[in-house]
């Protein structure tokens, strides 16, 4: 009986010592996101370094150093013009901007990456800056100097906010579209970020070097300037007459911009069909760096964009490993995967129509959920805050407390890698010079709707130079809005169903 009341004593001071802890734990470490209760274990992915380095390597070799195969189609006409119903299939090839831009332009892998993470931070910036604009009800226009009938739009001394996220034609993605009749392909960045398309034309009052030969607007039978009464024109944000002819101006945040006439054309996608009468910019003066592209590809939600023109009720891309020389495709009107995919309730902001908002939940770190308070990836009734999915951003940016909660998660898991200075907007960087591959945490997207995605490990531990250097490639924004970019979506197809507002996403796809 003694015996039986001593293990029973000793039973609750082993009990009351347990919960003592647990509290001091959570006094002293209220940031620990990861249940200490939980015994299930720790899940990991492996990250294969010597092959991730000797991409890096590949892209300053000699035989590197051209552009992809044009496929020609410069004088076909296509005989199978899609009816704008939304109803045909339509694909093109999409290649990453190492295609189009070739490595040989930098010294080494670092400078290329500290480019790249300079165009990404434009990039967001002009973002969050066109949200910012939309929602407190301030027009482009407003911020134009006034045009006459008899005065081309100019954009010197611009403070105006950027109408695409495209800053600095930072676009990482670019599609092979043809334009005209007969039809010639031009290299154009997709941008899910912004509605108007556009490409440099002739004559060139200032244009900067593309790829292709520059469009000449009378060579093609189906050219049309849109008159200032169109419905195309007052649908612009910034537009303004000239002889009857309506004019279009496009501006970026780093003073990069397109200016010229705003028209239809026949747009074609490759071998798989045209749509007639789609209204695109005819660009005569344009600055900036958008290097080796002709123009862009508007895929946002607007009423300007590609996808609301040609009434697609849904599109998707697959975007390769941006220093892969493999291509995939842009597809309008496409089968959603039949298996294997996650899908994510697609959210409308009436504010702002142009970006597409994703339904996030949260986040998991070694297959265990963090705690995020979910209000911070929500949208609230003034269209503040909520998630975008962007194909022009290469970094997801999360507000400062869900990326800080992200990040100490991964480091918990972490101890065991020899950590080294962060470099650009990365703060969590390893050295892993002296492996060939590694296990890391895995990390997951949650969706609203209770769907997960698992992301492979080279989608959030990138190189940023030849030497083994990775970091973990998300960062922090004081923005309330987040936004999903790129790297997370490499090798994962994005089919956007704008008839049933969800988002798709199928791994291995491509």
């Amino acid at each position: 009986m003694a015996e039986n009341t001593k293990f029973s004593r000793i039973l609750h001071l082993l009990h009351y010592t347990i919960f003592t802890l647990s509290l001091f734990l959570f006094f002293i470490f209220p940031s620990l996101s990861i249940s200490i209760s939980s015994s299930t274990p720790f899940t990991y992915n492996s990250l294969d370094i010597s092959s991730s380095i000797q991409s890096t390597l590949s892209l300053f070799s000699a035989d590197n150093h051209q552009l992809p195969p044009q496929h020609h189609h410069h004088h076909h006409k296509h005989s199978n013009h899609v009816s704008v119903s939304g109803s045909g299939s339509l694909s093109v090839e999409v290649h990453p901007r190492i295609s189009l831009h070739a490595a040989h332009h930098y010294t080494n892998y670092k400078a290329m990456t500290e480019s790249r993470l300079a165009r990404d931070s434009a990039r967001v910036k002009s973002l969050i800056s066109k949200a910012e604009l939309k929602l407190r009800g301030i027009s482009r226009a407003d911020l134009m100097p006034k045009v006459n009938d008899d005065t081309i739009l100019t954009a010197e001394d611009l403070e105006a906010p950027v109408s695409s996220g495209t800053s600095q034609g930072s676009g990482e993605y670019f599609s092979r579209v043809g334009v005209g009749s007969p039809s010639k392909e031009y290299y154009m960045v997709i941008d899910t970020g912004s509605d108007v398309s556009w490409l440099q034309c002739q004559p060139c009052s200032d244009c900067y070097q593309q790829t292709d030969p520059l469009y000449t607007p009378s060579s093609s039978a189906t050219y049309s300037p849109l008159t200032c009464s169109a419905r195309e024109c007052s649908t612009l944000e910034v537009s303004a007459c000239r002889n009857s002819a309506c004019l279009y101006q496009v501006s970026y945040g780093d003073g990069s911009y397109t200016v010229g006439e705003f028209v239809t054309e026949t747009v074609s996608f490759g071998s798989s069909g045209s749509v007639p009468k789609v209204a695109i910019g005819c660009g005569h003066d344009n600055e900036g760096l958008f290097v080796g592209a002709a123009g862009l590809l508007g895929l946002g939600g607007g009423p300007l964009s590609l996808p609301s023109q040609i009434k697609a009720s849904s599109f998707s891309y697959c975007l390769v490993d941006r220093d892969s020389p493999k291509s995939s495709s842009l597809e309008f009107n496409s089968v959603q995967p039949a298996a294997g995919y996650v899908t994510a309730p697609l959210l409308k902001n009436n504010k702002l129509n142009t970006f597409y908002y994703v339904g996030l939940a949260g986040f998991s770190v070694g297959g265990q959920q963090i705690s995020i308070p979910p209000t911070l990836f929500e949208m609230d009734e003034s269209g503040s805050g909520g998630v975008i999915v962007d194909s022009g951003t290469a970094v997801t940016r999360l507000p400062t407390q869900a990326y800080n909660s992200l990040r100490n998660a991964f480091t918990r898991l972490t101890p065991h890698l020899k950590s080294t200075t962060g470099v650009a907007l990365f703060d969590t960087c390893y050295d892993f010079s002296s492996m060939s591959s590694v296990k890391v945490p895995t990390v997951a997207f949650h969706f609203a709707g209770g769907q997960s995605l698992d992301l492979p490990a080279k989608n959030y531990l990138i190189p940023v130079d030849s030497s083994g250097t990775y970091c973990f490639a998300f960062a922090e924004t004081t923005s309330s809005m987040s936004i999903i970019g790129n790297v997370q979506q490499q090798g994962i197809r994005v089919h956007y169903d704008l008839a049933r507002s969800q988002l798709a996403f199928s791994p291995n796809n491509c």
